[in-house]
């Protein structure tokens, strides 16, 4: 369902469990980078349709979600501030090809691949997690699936639906190989 080719290295778990405030600043930055994102997308292709209204849903639902974090991280005495941003999206948008129509459609599969790996971490997260921060992650998960799913019917409006699924599965490959060399610092996306 979420399209990925690999899975979290469990060290990931015990570096993000160590440096849990670190994780949590971090997916405070990467919601409003969701929501960001969304939006330039709107700005970008006002003159595709389809992609309006789920782009506007989703941008106001990755606000929320930052809303949310930002109030875990007052809970427990943290403030929001300034974070290297692990290399991983960039790393991973370096795949996307530069004509369009192509440019879209590589650029919604990559972000339906971030909204996949997600949600994958989030769920592991949850599930070794206890308290508030446990609810959170366990509440979020629904939402990242469905942001995932979002992402490639989208890409799935600007081309077929056969090669959608056969970039989908290329930039999935090389999606695998961005978390395989990336730095062992605890980020949700690293």
């Amino acid at each position: 369902m979420l399209n990925l080719q690999s899975t979290t290295d469990p060290a990931w778990l015990r570096r993000a469990l160590a440096g849990l405030d670190d994780v949590l600043l971090d997916h405070a930055h990467c919601e409003k980078k969701a929501a960001s994102t969304a939006v330039n997308l709107l700005f970008r292709y006002p003159d595709h349709a389809a992609l309006l209204r789920p782009l506007a849903r989703l941008a106001r639902e990755e606000l929320g979600h930052f809303e949310e974090v930002l109030s875990h991280l007052a809970a427990r005495g943290l403030t929001f501030r300034r974070q290297v941003p692990s290399p991983y999206a960039g790393k991973l948008l370096a795949a996307v090809r530069p004509a369009e129509p192509e440019r879209l459609v590589d650029t919604l599969l990559c972000l339906a691949l971030i909204e996949a790996r997600s949600c994958e971490r989030m769920k592991l997260l949850a599930d070794a997690l206890d308290g508030d921060l446990a609810s959170l992650y366990r509440g979020l998960l629904a939402c990242e699936a469905r942001h995932h799913q979002t992402y490639v019917d989208l890409a799935a409006t600007v081309a077929t639906p056969d090669a959608v699924r056969r970039r989908l599965t290329e930039l999935a490959a090389h999606e695998a190989r961005v978390l395989a060399e990336a730095p062992e610092v605890p980020r949700l996306h690293n």
